[in-house]
């Protein structure tokens, strides 16, 4: 419901990613304007695949963009398809076709982290983005903070919203630094053409190859015109934490070295791949200070393992949008009620998704047995209930303190 803002509230929002976009889309769906300060000279995302799944998809078809998404996602009809490293033996697998829509009231979906994108942005109202702003600096001051931009301007809004991702300025303004820890892994992604892509990775499904220190995951993204490929191997003396940091199709084959063959051959297919570190941070301790409150990786930079980095963005985004529509007035109690009800449950999935990595790459032996006759018996689709199943609508709608965790 539309609520008009009885004192005109300025929100700044630092990013234009995922999680920037969407605060933007889903104020303005609240009645609320903002502003979205982008350092690039153009919207565009970095990176290549990612997993829509039904506590997005719920969120999308909320801002009224999920039609316009669809013909450019891949609606999975397998998620989770474990397979055996050395010969693909299925271990697992959900098949998703009806289950997904049944349990949760929405498909899940593969998609260019562009395509997402480009949906978000066209629920942002025009004139909202302003590109090449950098952001330099934040201060909190009352009776507004001071944001301070590369060129030497200054605004001084009711309302700071950090969406500036895992490098964010905005975050040591209101939160205690804590330095990344060396996790010991990387990740290598990359797209294949589909016409250069083997035949079984075509299929509409999420597969995740698993091995001694090192697994593989890959699905359809773009229609169908692309595959998209990321993989975990160890990292070695390699550190450095960027999208735009490449490494040459031999190196990400060679980690690869003994597995089937089919997934040599889909790395071999791979066009310019990218490798970046995976650096470990705890939850933080606090996300708001003032009227400056932090969204998406900014605030909670989790390991990609359970796919819902950009996901809890759009919740998070949902969510805040609520609470300054609810309380305008008041926008620093609004920032605490958000992070009051955030907090939980992004840290849980920082968590488990933390702890994917060690299941994943068991080396062969009776631990790696255990895990796998575990797999055969396991329904993700149901265990996972507490992602899926989540709506920020609903969380708020709630007592206070009551299914935060959810």
């Amino acid at each position: 419901m539309s609520r008009p803002a009885p004192d005109g509230l300025d929100i700044a929002i630092i990013g234009g990613g995922i999680g920037g976009l969407a605060a933007a889309a889903f104020l303005a769906r609240a009645g609320l304007s903002s502003t979205v300060y982008e350092q690039a000279s153009e919207i565009k995302e970095v990176g290549a695949g990612l997993v829509v799944a039904p506590n997005v998809a719920r969120l999308l078809r909320r801002l009224g963009v999920l039609d316009a998404f669809v013909p450019r996602a891949v609606q999975l009809d397998v998620g989770w398809e474990f397979r055996r490293w050395k010969d693909g033996t299925v271990l697992s697998a959900e098949a998703l076709a009806t289950s997904c829509k049944e349990l949760y009231g929405e498909h899940t979906y593969t998609a260019h982290r562009a395509d997402l994108l480009d949906a978000i942005m066209s629920a942002v109202p025009d004139g909202t983005v302003r590109l090449g702003m950098r952001c330099v600096d934040v201060a909190l001051s009352e009776p507004r903070p001071v944001v301070q931009f590369g060129d030497g301007q200054v605004i001084r809004p009711d309302v700071v919203i950090g969406a500036d991702g895992i490098h964010s300025v905005v975050r040591p303004v209101v939160a205690e630094a804590r330095p990344a820890q060396y996790s010991g892994l990387c990740a290598f992604r990359a797209l294949v053409p589909a016409d250069k892509a083997p035949s079984f990775a075509l299929r509409p499904a999420q597969t995740l190859w698993i091995g001694p220190g090192h697994h593989l995951v890959h699905y359809p993204v773009s229609a169908g015109e692309l595959v998209n490929v990321v993989a975990f191997a160890p990292a070695g003396n390699y550190t450095v934490e960027s999208w735009s940091a490449t490494a040459t199709v031999d190196e990400f084959a060679d980690e690869f070295q003994g597995w089937d063959p089919r997934l040599i051959e889909l790395i071999r297919a791979a066009e310019s791949p990218g490798r970046w570190a995976l650096l470990d941070r705890a939850p933080l301790g606090r996300w708001s200070g003032g009227r400056v409150t932090l969204l998406g990786d900014a605030a909670h930079p989790m390991f990609p393992f359970f796919a819902q980095g950009a996901a809890q963005a759009v919740e998070d985004a949902a969510l805040l949008a609520l609470c300054l529509a609810d309380e305008q007035r008041e926008p620093g109690r609004a920032l605490t009620r958000y992070e009051s009800h955030r907090m939980a449950r992004t840290a849980r999935l920082q968590e488990v998704s933390h702890g994917r990595a060690h299941v994943n790459h068991l080396p062969d032996g009776p631990q790696q047995q255990a895990r796998d006759r575990t797999f055969a018996l396991a329904d993700p689709l149901v265990a996972n209930s507490w992602i899926y199943e989540y709506d920020p609508e609903v969380a708020l709608a709630a007592r206070d303190g009551d299914e935060v965790p959810r």
